[in-house]
C-alpha cells in the first residue's frame, strides 16, 4: 500500500521551492495511492489538485481545502460520491472510469454551488436509464456533464420530471448494488484461492503468463489484482537484472592487479614526474564527494564512484602514507598524487678539467644535480665564505676610493667657453 508522504509531495513541489504550505497546485497521479490523507493539513491553498490513475476506493480529508477549484479523481476506484460538500470554490470534478453505481449520492454537491463541469463517463451509472435527467435536475447549478453542454430547456424539464426519475433510478440503483454485492464475494473468493492453491507452487514466469492471458471484470479487485501482479513482476526483473549483473575480478591468479574502468570515465595518468606519479579522474562535476572512496596500495590505486570501481596497476611502488588525493571545485576532477616509495637523489662527480686550478677545485668539492620542475638540472658549486662579485646595495650611496683617487701629475684641463657666451647671475652654479 503506497501512503502519501512528505517526500513524495515536496517532490512534486520542486517548481515552488519545496515549499507546501503555499503551494496551489500539485499532481499526484499514477503513484498508486490508496488513501487521501494529509494533504489538507500540509497544502491548505490549494486550487488544483490531481489524483488520477491511481487506487483511490473513498474521497475523504479534503474538507479543509477551502480553495479546491479541480479535483480529478479520474481512473480509482471509488462507488460513492462523498465527503465534498465542504469545498465551497469546487468548479471542476473528473470521475471518470470509476465504480460509482449509487448514483443518488450525487446529491451530496448540491451544496457545491461553484460547481459547473461534472465528468462521470464510465461508471456503472451511467448505464441506468434516466441517468442524465437525474444528474441535472439533482444539479441545477452544472453547466456540462460528460463534455455536453446543458441547456436551459433541458435544466427546466430535469427539475419537473426530478420525482418520477428519481424514483425509477432508485429501482436501477438497487438492482446493480445486489449484483455488485455478489460480485465482489465472488472476486475475492476467486482471488485467494488462486493465491493459496493454484498460485503457490508456480513458476514466476508461468504465473504471470496465465493471469495476464485470462479475461477479466471491471471490478475494484481486478485492479488491486492487476497492480499486485504488476509489482511482483516488476521485483522478479529487478532481481534478475541484479544476478544478471556482471562481477569484476580484481586480481589475477597470480596476485596482480587488473586494470578495471566500470564507470567508464575519462583519465590521464603522467609519470613524468621523477619522484611520484600524478591520476586524473574525470569526476562528473555536480557528483557529491561523499560518493568516492579512494584507496591507493603499493601497487595499484583503486577509486569507488558510486559503487563502480576505477582500478589501475601502477609500474612501480608507490608510498602509501603520503600520497594525497584532491577534488577541483571547478571541475570536479579528480587529483591522486603517488609519490614513488623507491626514488633516490642521485650524485656524482664533475669531470676533471686540463687546468691545473680547476682540477683541484673540482676534486675537493662535489657537484650536486638539483632536479627542478622542468626535469632538467643544473649544476651548483659548493663553496666555502661570501663570494667576491657580491653586490652590497647597503653601500650604493658612498664613493669608490679607487675611482676618487686622482693622480697629482696629471694636469685637468679647463674647458673655456665658446665665444658669445654671456654669464647669467641669475642661473645657479653647477655642483
Amino acid at each position: 500500500m503506497v501512503k502519501i508522504n512528505v517526500d513524495m509531495v515536496r517532490k512534486k513541489a520542486e517548481h515552488h521551492d519545496r515549499l507546501l504550505a503555499p503551494l496551489e497546485e500539485i499532481a499526484l497521479h499514477q503513484e498508486n495511492i490508496e488513501k487521501i490523507e494529509f494533504l489538507q493539513d500540509w497544502c491548505p491553498k490549494l486550487k488544483i489538485l490531481l489524483l488520477q490513475s491511481n487506487l483511490i476506493a473513498k474521497i475523504e480529508n479534503l474538507n479543509k481545502l477551502k480553495h479546491l477549484q479541480y479535483l480529478n479523481l479520474a481512473l480509482n476506484n471509488i462507488e460513492i460520491i462523498e465527503n465534498l460538500d465542504r469545498c465551497e470554490s469546487l468548479q471542476k470534478l473528473d470521475l471518470t472510469l470509476n465504480f460509482i453505481g449509487n448514483i443518488v449520492s450525487v446529491e451530496s454537491l448540491a451544496g457545491n454551488y461553484n460547481l459547473q463541469t461534472l465528468y462521470l463517463t464510465g461508471n456503472p451509472c451511467t448505464d441506468y436509464e434516466n441517468y442524465r435527467d437525474f444528474v441535472v435536475g439533482t444539479l441545477p447549478q452544472l453547466t456540462s456533464l460528460d463534455g455536453q453542454e446543458i441547456d436551459r430547456s433541458t435544466r427546466i424539464k430535469s427539475l419537473q420530471n426530478l420525482p418520477i426519475t428519481r424514483s425509477d433510478i432508485l429501482f436501477e440503483q438497487e438492482n446493480y448494488m445486489c449484483q455488485r454485492q455478489k460480485q465482489k464475494l465472488r472476486l475475492q473468493n476467486d482471488i485467494k484461492n488462486k493465491w493459496e492453491n493454484e498460485f503457490k507452487d508456480m513458476d514466476p514466469d508461468e504465473r504471470n503468463k496465465k493471469f495476464w492471458s485470462e479475461k477479466s471484470e471491471h471490478a475494484p479487485e481486478v485492479r488491486y489484482e492487476i497492480e499486485r501482479m504488476r509489482q511482483l513482476k516488476l521485483q522478479g526483473y529487478k532481481t534478475e537484472k541484479e544476478e544478471l549483473k556482471p562481477s569484476y575480478k580484481l586480481f589475477a591468479p597470480d596476485g596482480r592487479p587488473f586494470n578495471i574502468n566500470q564507470p567508464k570515465i575519462e583519465f590521464s595518468f603522467s609519470d613524468l614526474e621523477p619522484d611520484k606519479f600524478i591520476l586524473d579522474l574525470v569526476v562528473y562535476k555536480h557528483l557529491d564527494s561523499s560518493l568516492l572512496d579512494v584507496d591507493v596500495q603499493p601497487n595499484y590505486v583503486r577509486v569507488s564512484i558510486k559503487g563502480k570501481i576505477f582500478q589501475l596497476h601502477l609500474p612501480e611502488e608507490v608510498n602509501t602514507t603520503n600520497s594525497s588525493a584532491k577534488r577541483s571545485q571547478i571541475t570536479g576532477h579528480l587529483v591522486i598524487t603517488m609519490p614513488k616509495a623507491n626514488y633516490v637523489l642521485k650524485t656524482q662527480m664533475a669531470p676533471k678539467k686540463n687546468n691545473e686550478l680547476e682540477s683541484h677545485l673540482y676534486s675537493e668539492h662535489e657537484v650536486k644535480y638539483c632536479h627542478t620542475n622542468t626535469g632538467q638540472s643544473k649544476r651548483e658549486f659548493l663553496e666555502i665564505g661570501p663570494a667576491d662579485n657580491v653586490l652590497d646595495f647597503t653601500k650604493m650611496t658612498e664613493r669608490d676610493k679607487k675611482s676618487a683617487y686622482i693622480d697629482p701629475k696629471i694636469k685637468l684641463k679647463v674647458k673655456k667657453p665658446s665665444k658669445g657666451f654671456v654669464d647669467n647671475p641669475e642661473v645657479p652654479m653647477l655642483e
